[in-house]
């Protein structure tokens, strides 16, 4: 038991040694003018890179990636149909689809949907 321990330390330390060295050692400039300024196929940029962008299609990505994850808690209950009675089956499919319209018209009433005002 002892010699496995042993094993564990002596990898552990070699891993962390591996990992130090090349940061220790490496030439990164955090103000490298060039690594910092955006690429446009080899010519200087016409405008800023970091221009605001919209918070309505900032929303909208989100309330997509929100229905999304819902929508994949709902497609493998197709499986659960064979371990479970039909009545169980409905009402947790239901329920889901519930809260899935539920907070689909929540975002619908409280305007979030609509693109321009």
């Amino acid at each position: 038991m002892p010699i496995i321990l042993i094993y564990m330390l002596i990898s552990t330390a070699l891993t962390c040694l591996l990992t130090m060295i090349p940061l220790a050692f490496a030439k990164k400039s955090l103000t490298d003018h060039e690594k910092l300024s955006p690429f446009e196929c080899g010519f200087d940029p016409n405008k800023s890179a970091r221009i605001p962008f919209s918070l309505r299609f900032f929303m909208m990505s989100i309330l997509f990636l929100i229905f999304d994850v819902e929508l994949t808690l709902l497609l493998p209950m197709a499986i659960t149909t064979k371990h479970s009675s039909p009545l169980t089956f409905m009402l947790s499919v239901g329920f889901l689809v519930f809260i899935i319209t539920a907070g689909l018209l929540h975002e619908w009433n409280q305007g979030a949907l609509a693109w321009s005002n």
